[in-house]
C-alpha cells in the first residue's frame, strides 16, 4: 500500500507514541543513552537545574538513584494484596494463545510476530490463509528471538522487517538491544530461513533502510559526524550496492541539520514503481521528491500536506486550506489527480473525502481495484468504497457493523480486493472478518474470547464544555444503574496531541484490572488529538496548548458535576505526550484529582528539545530556546511549576532506561524535585523496554500491575 493514512503515526518513531490501556507509550540507545546530555542553556534570570545529573542515563550515580526509587515503590505496591492477582491476570492475558494474531501477507505466506510464556522475546512465524482461518493454525517458524538472543548473547527485541518485492524471498530484519528505537539491520533469506552470510548489515543506529532492488538499498543512518539531524534521525540518504562497504555508498540526498529526518522509499503501486524522498523540516511538514530520469523532482504541494499514490493517481491529504486553480480545498480533505499531469502543473482535483465540523478521516486502505475509506463522525467509524472508473471516482457505503471501533485493511493490494475487517469496543471482544470488496457477506475467522466479566457494564458517550465553550466528547464505561453519589472510583485517560485519536477498544487489562473491580473508566477526546481532523489538532498546538489541558479539566469536572465521582475518587492516567498532560493536571488542578499515573512522560519542557528525539516535537509544542515561545510553554511546563507547600495528589511515575524517544530524565528529575519539596511520590523505571516501557510480556504485566494496584488503593 502506498498511501497509508494518515495518522501521523506513520511518520514512524519521530514523536511520542501512546498505547491506551495496559502499557503506555512515548525517548535511549547505545547511541543515545551513552552520550552525555547537552549542557544547560538558560534564559536570563533562570535558575540552575540541580538535577541535570539525572539526565546522564547510564551513569552509576543515576542508576543507583533509580534502583533506590524502584526498591521503595515495589516494596509498597507488591505488598498490596491486589498486586499479585492483577499481575498474574495481566500476564495470562498477554500470553494467551487465544489472542488474535495479526498477519501481513507477502507472497503466499501470512506472517505474524508472537510472544507468549514460552517465547518471551517472541517468534516470527508464517502460515497459509487456509491455516490462518483455523482455530489452531499450523505455523512455520521463521525466527526464534529467544534462541537468537541466547546464541548471540544479545538482548534482542523485535522491531520489524521489510520484504523485497516482488520476489518476497529476502527481507531486512530490524533488531533492537533492549527495546530502544535504535536498531541493527540484517538481511534474511525467507526461503532458507537464515540470515544471509555477507548480506546487507547496518550497525546499531536510528536507521531507515528500504529495498531499491535486490542488490541495492536506500539507507539513512549514522554515517558519522554531521549525518544526523538535531533530532537524532538520518539527515542523509545513500544508495548502497551489494558487495560494497557501506562507506562506499553513493549519497543521493541531503537534508539540513535542523530537519526532523530524511528518508527514501520505493513503492510498487499497481504496476508502477515510485522512488521517493521525504524530507521533513518539522514534524508536520515535508518536502516530497520523486525520481524522474535520474533526477529527484520536487512534488509541489503545501508543506503540511501528505502525499500518496494509487496507481497513476497522486493523492493529497491537506492539513490546512489550499487555494489553487481558483478553488479552495479544505483542511482535512483528501483529493486526487493524475500524477504525471500534476507534475506538469495540472491542479484539477477529484474529491475523495471532504471533512465536516464533527467528521474526519480515520484511514484509507488500498485493494487491487478500490480504496476503502474510513471516516470518523462524532468519534464513530463509517466505511466507504471508492472506485476509479473512466477517470471518475464513485463512492459506495461498505457494509459493516454500526457499533464500536471498525477498521478495514487490504490484504494484498497487488493481487486481490480482499480485506480484513476488525470490530471492537470497550466491552465486546475483538472480531476479525475476511471480506472482499464487491462481494456480499463476510466470514468471521477470528474472535477474542471474553477476557473479563462485562456483565452489567454499559458504554455511554458524554460531553463536557471546555473553558472557551467548546464541546468535548468523552466515552464512559460503568455499571448499569450506577449510583450517582460521587463515590465511584473513576479512571480518566487522555492524550491530546499529534493528531492521534482516542477510540474505543477492547482492553482486557483495563477490564480485568479496573472495571471488574468496580471502577469507572473514561476516555477523553480532547483537542490536540485527531478525532475531528487537523483543525481539532491545530486548536491546541503551540501557543494554544492550554486548550488541551482545559478540555481534560472540563471532562474531569463533568464527571464530578454528574456525581459519577468526586475528586477524592478520581484518578487519571496518560503516557508520553499524555504523560505531559498528567504533569500539567498535577500542577494546575491538584484539587481535582486524587491519584495520577504518569508514564514515559515529557515534563521538563525547558529542555525537551535538547534530549534525544525532543527537537522533532517543537512543531507541536514550540521552541523553548526562543524566549517569546518559552513565555507560553513555561506557564504549563510541569517541572518548572512544582511548588513546595501544595497538596498534590499522589503520583506514580514510570519510565524506561532504554527509552530513546522520551528521555527518562524527565521523570527522574520530576520525582527528585517533588521529593526535595516533601511531596509523596512513587517511581518505577524499567531498565529496558524502549518507549513502550517494556521488552516482553512479563515486564508489561508487572508495570501495569504496579499502576492498577496504585490506583485501586488510592481511589477506594
Amino acid at each position: 500500500m502506498t498511501f497509508e493514512l494518515l495518522t501521523w503515526l506513520q511518520r514512524g518513531s519521530h514523536f511520542p507514541l501512546m498505547v491506551a490501556g495496559i502499557t503506555l507509550a512515548f525517548a535511549v540507545t547505545a547511541t543515545g543513552a551513552d552520550k552525555p546530555a547537552p549542557a544547560e542553556v538558560r534564559h536570563p534570570g533562570e535558575p540552575v537545574d540541580p538535577y541535570l545529573w539525572l539526565e546522564d542515563v547510564t551513569a552509576d550515580k543515576s542508576l543507583d538513584w533509580v534502583k533506590a526509587q524502584n526498591a521503595q515503590s515495589t516494596a509498597e505496591l507488591r505488598a498490596r494484596p491486589e498486586y499479585e492477582p492483577i499481575r498474574q491476570q495481566l500476564l495470562k492475558i498477554l500470553d494467551s494463545k487465544e489472542r488474535i494474531p495479526g498477519v501481513a501477507k507477502h507472497g503466499a505466506w501470512y506472517y505474524n510476530f508472537w510472544r507468549d510464556e514460552k517465547n518471551p522475546r517472541g517468534i516470527w512465524r508464517r502460515t497459509s490463509l487456509e491455516e490462518y482461518k483455523k482455530p489452531a493454525p499450523a505455523w512455520e517458524l521463521v525466527i526464534d528471538l529467544d534462541q537468537l538472543g541466547t546464541t548471540e548473547k544479545e538482548n534482542w527485541v523485535w522491531k520489524g522487517y521489510s520484504v523485497l518485492y516482488p520476489s518476497n524471498d529476502r527481507c531486512l530484519v530490524q533488531l533492537s538491544r533492549g527495546g530502544a528505537d535504535a536498531v541493527v539491520v540484517r538481511e534474511f533469506d525467507l526461503v532458507k530461513k537464515e540470515f544471509v552470510a555477507d548480506g546487507f548489515f547496518i550497525k546499531e543506529a536510528k536507521t531507515t533502510a528500504n529495498w531499491k532492488d535486490r542488490d541495492n538499498l536506500y539507507v539513512g543512518t549514522d554515517f558519522g559526524p554531521g549525518s544526523l539531524t538535531s533530532s537524532g534521525y538520518p539527515r542523509i540518504v545513500k544508495r548502497w550496492s551489494r558487495g560494497t562497504p557501506l562507506t562506499n555508498a553513493v549519497q543521493v540526498f541531503e537534508g539540513k541539520p535542523g530537519d526532523v529526518s530524511v528518508h527514501a522509499s520505493v513503492e510498487h503501486d499497481h504496476g508502477i514503481v515510485y522512488e521517493r524522498i521525504d524530507r521533513s523540516p518539522s514534524f508536520f511538514t515535508s518536502e516530497e521528491f520523486v525520481l524522474r530520469d535520474g533526477n529527484w523532482v520536487r512534488i509541489e504541494k503545501p508543506d503540511d500536506a501528505t502525499v500518496g499514490t494509487f496507481g497513476k493517481q497522486i493523492i493529497i491529504r491537506l492539513r490546512s486550506d489550499w487555494t489553487v486553480g481558483g478553488k479552495t480545498y479544505p483542511s482535512g480533505g483528501v483529493f486526487s489527480c493524475d500524477f504525471e499531469a500534476f507534475l506538469k502543473g495540472e491542479r484539477k482535483f477529484a474529491v475523495l473525502f471532504e471533512p465536516g465540523p464533527r467528521k474526519s478521516l480515520a484511514g484509507m486502505s488500498e485493494t487491487k481495484n478500490y480504496i476503502i475509506l474510513n471516516e470518523l463522525e462524532d468519534v464513530k467509524n463509517r466505511l466507504y468504497v471508492l472506485e476509479l472508473k473512466d477517470g471518475t471516482w464513485s463512492r459506495t457505503p461498505l457494509d459493516a457493523p454500526r457499533f464500536g471501533s471498525i477498521s478495514a485493511s487490504a490484504i494484498d493490494s497487488h493481487e486481490s480486493d480482499d480485506y480484513f475487517l476488525s470490530v471492537t469496543d470497550f466491552l465486546t471482544p475483538t472480531s476479525l472478518y475476511l471480506a472482499k470488496v464487491g462481494v456480499d457477506g463476510r466470514e468471521k475467522i477470528k474472535s477474542l474470547p471474553s477476557m473479563f466479566n462485562a456483565d452489567g457494564l454499559e458504554i455511554s458517550q458524554q460531553e463536557a464544555i471546555s473553558k472557551d465553550g467548546t464541546k468535548i466528547p468523552y466515552f464512559m464505561v460503568s455499571r448499569k444503574g450506577m449510583k450517582l453519589d460521587g463515590t465511584n472510583p473513576t479512571l480518566l485517560y487522555g492524550y491530546g496531541g499529534f493528531e492521534i485519536s482516542m477510540l474505543p477498544n477492547y482492553n482486557a487489562g483495563v477490564g480485568g484490572s479496573w472495571l471488574e473491580r468496580g471502577g469507572v473508566y473514561a476516555l477523553a477526546n480532547i483537542r490536540g488529538g485527531g478525532e475531528f481532523g487537523p483543525k481539532w489538532h491545530e486548536a491546541a498546538r503551540k501557543k494554544n496548548r492550554q486548550r488541551a489541558y482545559d478540555d481534560f479539566i472540563a471532562v474531569g469536572e463533568n464527571l464530578v458535576a454528574r456525581k459519577v465521582t468526586s475528586p477524592r475518587h478520581l484518578g487519571i492516567q496518560g503516557g508520553s505526550n499524555g504523560g505531559l498532560l498528567m504533569g500539567v493536571m498535577l500542577t494546575e488542578r491538584p484539587d481535582l484529582f486524587h491519584a495520577v499515573v504518569c508514564q514515559v512522560p515529557l515534563l521538563d519542557m525547558r529542555r525537551f528539545n535538547k534530549l534525544l528525539a525532543g527537537a522533532s516535537w517543537m512543531a507541536e509544542y514550540g521552541n523553548p530556546d526562543k524566549i517569546e515561545q518559552w513565555e507560553y510553554i513555561k506557564k504549563y511546563s510541569p517541572y518548572q511549576n512544582l511548588k513546595p507547600g501544595v497538596k498534590y495528589p499522589r503520583v506514580l511515575f514510570t519510565t524506561s532506561t532504554r527509552d530513546d524517544r522520551v528521555h527518562p530524565g524527565h521523570a527522574r528529575k520530576m520525582v527528585a524535585r517533588m521529593k526535595e519539596q516533601g511531596h509523596d511520590v512513587l517511581y518505577y523505571e524499567n531498565i529496558e523496554g524502549g518507549h513502550g516501557g517494556s521488552a516482553n510480556n512479563k515486564q508489561s504485566a508487572e508495570m501495569s500491575a504496579l499502576a492498577y494496584t496504585f490506583l485501586l488503593n488510592e481511589l477506594k
